[in-house]
């Protein structure tokens, strides 16, 4: 059997001290055919190009000056 690491005295400490948070009213998202459309003008149709050129997907934080 394996070990417990920390007692399990302290188990859900931290979601305890969380302070609750109602959740928010947002609009539903997008489904279908629709969410599609929405992600094909995000990536192609209004593009910012970066420095490189190129647009990535998902870039890395680069270090500014």
């Amino acid at each position: 059997m394996g070990k417990v690491h920390g007692s399990l005295a302290r188990a859900g400490k931290v979601k305890s001290q969380t302070p609750k948070v109602a959740k928010q009213e947002k609009k539903k998202p997008k489904t279908g055919r629709a969410k599609k459309r929405q992600v094909y003008n995000r990536r192609f149709v209004n593009v910012t190009t970066q420095v490189g050129g190129k647009r990535r997907m998902n870039p890395a934080p680069t270090a500014g000056p």
